[in-house]
């Protein structure tokens, strides 16, 4: 088990009354899959706090487009997956999978979780 998620200091995500702040379905779901993918060891959470940190300080010295913090969220989780070299393992396994091998498929696929 990690150690808890930390989530205040200068790339704090945006609350209120001291709750996270989501204004779209797609905010939730993109915080979760950086503490998901943090709680799995995919990356450690100062090295995602550097990338998210860099890219806001990166947009606040050339403000391009409007703000928005979660996409910065993302741009930064992008980041420090590239960084991991387990990505490219990952990547190469997936591709490695024969063809047809798809979870969108039908049901009956065959290799039985739930379908």
């Amino acid at each position: 088990m990690t150690a808890p998620l930390p989530v205040d200091g200068p790339a704090a995500p945006p609350r209120a009354n001291g709750e996270l702040l989501f204004t779209a379905p797609w905010e939730a779901r993109a915080f979760g899959m950086a503490v998901a993918l943090y709680e799995s060891g995919a990356f450690a959470w100062p090295d995602f706090q550097r990338a998210l940190i860099a890219r806001i300080a990166a947009w606040e010295a050339a403000p391009e487009g409007e703000w928005h913090y979660y996409t910065h969220w993302l741009a930064a989780l992008e980041d420090v997956l590239a960084l991991s070299a387990d990505v490219d393992a990952r990547a190469a396994a997936l591709a490695a999978r024969a063809p047809g091998h798809d979870h969108g498929a039908p049901t009956g696929h065959g290799h039985g979780h739930g379908h």
